[in-house]
C-alpha cells in the first residue's frame, strides 16, 4: 500500500487581480487550509492594504518581486501558482524568473479567468481600443499614478457581494497597463498550466485568453458557471477545482 499523499508538501500561492488585494481570497483560504494545503495570498504593492505604497514607479518588476519575495520568505519548495485576471500576466513573468533561478519549484500555473501574454505584449494588448483609451485617459488624469476600479457589478456580483468588493477595491498602478512583458515562452510553458474560464457572465477583456487556450496545445481548460470574481461568488466550487489541480500537482 502506498503512503498517504502529503498535501502540505506542495504549497499554493494565490495572486489577486487588478484593484483587489489578498482580502479577495477570504472565503477560499479556509477551504484550502482546512484540508491541509499550505496556502498563501500575496497583496501586490500599491493596492489593498498596501495602497499607501502606490507610486508612479510601481511596475511589473515590483509585482514580480512581491510574489517571489513571498515564496522566498516562506521558504516554499514546491508551488502551485494561481493568478487571477491581471495576475495572469504577472505569474507568467514570475514563472520565467523562477525557471531560471529555481527550476522545478513551480509545479503548476493556474490562470484564473486571466490574461495570457505573449513576449513583448502588455496587459493592454488584447483589450478593445475603447477600453485602452478610457484607461489611458484615467491614468493621465491621475498624473500617471493609477486608474480607478469599475463597479463590481461588471464581475457579475450583486447585492452584498457587490458592496463588499466595491468597499475594498483600490486604484490600480497605471504603469503596469502598457508596460511590455519580457519572458521566454519555452521556459514558462514547460510548466503544466491550466485555465479556469468563468462563463456566467464572461468578462469581455478575457475573451482573447478564452480563445487562445482552446486553440493552443498544452492547456487544460476548466469552466465555472459564475462571474469574474469566483473567489467571491463561488468560493466552494473554486476551492474544489483548485484542490483537484493541487492534488495532481502533488503527485508529480
Amino acid at each position: 500500500m502506498s503512503a498517504p499523499l502529503d498535501l502540505s508538501s506542495t504549497a499554493m500561492v494565490l495572486v489577486h487581480g487588478s484593484w483587489h488585494g489578498a482580502w479577495c481570497w477570504k472565503r477560499v483560504l479556509p477551504l484550502l487550509r482546512g484540508v491541509g494545503v499550505e496556502t498563501h495570498a500575496v497583496t501586490l504593492t500599491g493596492v489593498g492594504e498596501r495602497a499607501h505604497l502606490l507610486s508612479p514607479s510601481v511596475g511589473i518588476d515590483t509585482h514580480i518581486q512581491d510574489v517571489i519575495g513571498l515564496i522566498e520568505a516562506e521558504e516554499l519548495q514546491r508551488v502551485v501558482l494561481v493568478g487571477h485576471s491581471y495576475a495572469g500576466n504577472l505569474i507568467t513573468c514570475v514563472a520565467d524568473r523562477l525557471q531560471r533561478s529555481r527550476p522545478g519549484l513551480l509545479r503548476h500555473l493556474v490562470y484564473l479567468d486571466a490574461g495570457i501574454p505573449t513576449p513583448g505584449s502588455s496587459w493592454s494588448t488584447p483589450h478593445s481600443s475603447e477600453t485602452v483609451a478610457r484607461r489611458v485617459a484615467e491614468g493621465q488624469a491621475s498624473g500617471g499614478l493609477s486608474f480607478p476600479p469599475p463597479d463590481a457589478s461588471v464581475f457579475g456580483l450583486t447585492g452584498a457581494d457587490r458592496d463588499w468588493v466595491n468597499r475594498r477595491q483600490t486604484p490600480q498602478p497605471f504603469r503596469l497597463y502598457q508596460e511590455p512583458l519580457s519572458f521566454d515562452p519555452a521556459l514558462v510553458w514547460a510548466i503544466p498550466h491550466s485555465f479556469i474560464d468563468c462563463t456566467n457572465p464572461p468578462l469581455p477583456t478575457i475573451d482573447a485568453a478564452r480563445k487562445r487556450v482552446r486553440s493552443e496545445p498544452g492547456w487544460t481548460v476548466h469552466e465555472l458557471a459564475t462571474g469574474h470574481d469566483p473567489m467571491v461568488s463561488a468560493p466552494r466550487e473554486l476551492a474544489q477545482l483548485l484542490l483537484a489541480i493541487h492534488h495532481r500537482s502533488s503527485q508529480g
